[in-house]
């Protein structure tokens, strides 16, 4: 296994900057998740990575080896794209043995390592069919196997499950945790969909404009304490409050006009000026709503309910506060806590503690 380290990478198209001068580096044996708008430079990357676009500045390293301008069948980075191209005219076992003749290998290593490929993604007894005779999963896997069975160091995904329906996208996110955990191969996945993101990353880096990295770290890093208003919106449902900072008997205070002062926590990391604008974000599910004045709670806002949504499992509130800001708020549905009965345009109380207010650098 082996690790893959961009360094300064550039590269632009009609002389539009697509990337600009990107570094990042990629731990060898990780499910590595690129997640970010359309448009952000995602999938540009993993094409240089792949070799089918070359830098216009910059080197690309896997593990101590420069394999900036190394051809693509000298790379041993194998890519499963969106819409998978299997040759409609050759069975599942032909389309995945494909590169394995193209390197003239024997027959009996083909047949041996075409049946360990199509094993490893549960498609054995499949050999004969056509891709037109496959569901929409199936012939994922066959473009996964056709990927592995030349055994690289790094498999590149470029948004492969965009194609399939929640249920079978469900399903796939399992298979390709398995699948990565069996093979310990890196897996640098792409997508915008902030959920796949989530679910199956070590290690997500969330990319903006011009492929510039505005964070990296865990799936709960990101989650739980995003740095910027942009992570904070991308990821998740978020509620952005701004307000200027106050500090009152060594505690932290930020004042929201038409909401008053609500009670934060300020981390060594930060280095405030009391007075100064900021930004805090705080979850929807991290909201307690009530239409009872309650104690306990370092902080409370007072609205009305003018949005309900049941989603079985949850529901989501949209409530209107004094000053006309409007602030998120899921409540799981507990059929072993009764809840309360909150109607449109009812009166209502919004608590949260001071922990869970994330205040964002920029």
């Amino acid at each position: 296994m082996r690790h893959i380290r961009v360094e300064n990478v550039n590269k632009s198209f009609d002389g539009e900057i697509i990337v600009d001068s990107l570094n990042l580096e990629i731990p060898a044996g990780q499910f590595f998740v690129l997640l970010g708008p359309s448009g952000c430079g995602k999938t540009t990357l993993l094409r240089l990575l792949a070799g089918l676009d070359s830098v216009d500045a910059g080197r690309i390293f896997l593990g101590n080896e420069d394999i900036t301008y190394l051809p693509i069948n000298k790379r041993r980075i194998n890519t499963v794209f969106q819409q998978y191209a299997l040759f409609p005219h050759l069975t599942v076992f032909e389309n995945v043995a494909y590169s394995l003749r193209l390197k003239k290998l024997s027959q009996t290593v083909i047949k041996e390592k075409t049946h360990e490929a199509l094993k490893t993604v549960r498609l054995a007894g499949q050999e004969f069919k056509f891709p037109r005779s496959l569901s929409g999963g199936q012939q994922q896997r066959v473009a996964l196997a056709r990927a592995i069975v030349n055994e690289p160091d790094v498999l590149l995904l470029d948004e492969p499950l965009a194609a399939l329906d929640l249920k079978l996208k469900e399903e796939m996110m399992v298979e390709l945790i398995e699948l990565q955990d069996k093979l310990k191969t890196t897996f640098i996945y792409v997508t915008h969909d902030q959920q796949e993101a989530l679910t199956v990353a070590d290690q997500i880096a969330i990319m903006n404009d011009k492929g510039q990295i505005e964070q990296m770290g865990t799936p709960k890093q990101i989650y739980e304490f995003p740095v910027s208003t942009f992570v904070a919106n991308f990821v998740g449902n978020n509620n952005i409050i701004e307000g200027a900072l106050h500090v009152h008997d060594g505690n932290f205070f930020v004042e929201v006009e038409g909401l008053g002062c609500v009670s934060v926590y300020i981390s060594e990391k930060f280095r405030l000026i009391p007075g100064c604008r900021l930004f805090m974000s705080i979850r929807p599910e991290k909201i307690f709503i009530s239409k009872k004045d309650k104690q306990g709670f370092s902080s409370r806002l007072e609205g009305k309910a003018i949005e309900i949504i049941y989603y079985g499992h949850s529901t989501n509130y949209l409530v209107k506060l004094k000053s006309g800001k409007l602030l998120r708020v899921f409540e799981q549905n507990e059929e072993h806590f009764p809840q309360e009965i909150i109607d449109y345009d009812d009166l209502v109380y919004l608590y949260f503690q001071k922990e869970n207010i994330v205040l964002l650098e920029h």
